[in-house]
């Protein structure tokens, strides 16, 4: 079996989302493949230079959403950016993640098997979410058995009411997190606030903290480096967008002071 690559070497390990622009087949694409990669490489680059933990690409440009199946232009194009930045960062090696939006787990892990990544993000694991692309249904059965299949060693990070839904029934906050990861058997919790910037609550964030137990959980928006310092106690990751990014704003290139300045937030 494939060794496998440390997720969490430091806590609170930084993994920093790489944005993709609009991909081939989507309404916002430019129509250069090649501009979507130079802008990926850029910012990747940036958020390594400056020390962060790993990275997570996603199809963020590819607004409106398919609602749990992308067509094969969107799975090709995601790997040929996979496949760039993890030759680029094989030596020494940064962990590399892929989410597949809104909820295409089969092709993340498709993805993630076929370019060597370490790990994938389902954002609706199990359970089901209304969101804007309607209802959002967990496929844990078929996406477990996927990764057995084809790369035992990838690891699943899944959501915990992912941010931009609402669940569609109401259940005990220790019985969500029973599902997820006992009969859902994911490898990592995030927990998000209730849209793409937002930071949860941290009264939830601790609630969370006490019944996860020992697996790994992960704050996955709303990180900055004013509020990093008090989220870092009770999580072992952070996943940052947002922040990172000219202006705060999510659609600018990434802003190489403002990770310096959330790193430093770290004793980094």
């Amino acid at each position: 079996m494939k060794k496998l690559t440390p997720l969490f070497r430091r806590r609170p390990s930084v993994y920093a989302m790489i944005h993709l622009a609009a991909l081939p087949g989507s309404p916002g694409y430019g129509g250069s493949m090649s501009d979507v990669l130079r802008k990926a490489e850029r910012d990747a680059e940036i958020l390594v230079d400056n020390g962060v933990d790993g990275l997570i690409v996603e199809n963020f440009g590819d607004v409106p959403f398919f609602l749990d199946r992308v067509p094969p232009v969107t799975t090709a194009a995601i790997s040929v950016a996979v496949n760039r930045l993890r030759v680029r960062f094989a030596k020494p090696r940064i962990p590399i993640g892929v989410n597949v939006l809104r909820n295409d787990a089969q092709a993340a892990l498709s993805i993630a098997a076929a370019t060597d990544a370490d790990f994938v993000r389902i954002n609706v694991h199990v359970g089901a979410a209304v969101t804007d692309q309607g209802l959002v249904q967990g496929r844990a059965a078929e996406s477990m058995r996927l990764r057995t299949a084809i790369g035992p060693h990838l690891r699943v990070m899944a959501d915990l009411r992912v941010k931009h839904s609402a669940p569609l029934a109401s259940f005990a906050l220790e019985e969500e997190i029973g599902d997820l990861v006992e009969r859902g058997r994911a490898d990592a919790v995030l927990v998000t606030g209730p849209r793409t910037g937002a930071p949860p609550e941290q009264s939830f964030l601790e609630r969370v903290r006490v019944l996860i137990g020992a697996v790994p959980l992960l704050v996955a928006s709303g990180v900055t480096n004013e509020n990093a310092p008090e989220l870092a106690p009770f999580v072992d990751g952070m996943v940052v967008g947002s922040s990172l990014k000219r202006g705060g704003r999510v659609q600018n290139p990434v802003d190489g002071t403002r990770v310096a300045r959330l790193m430093k937030s770290l004793g980094r």
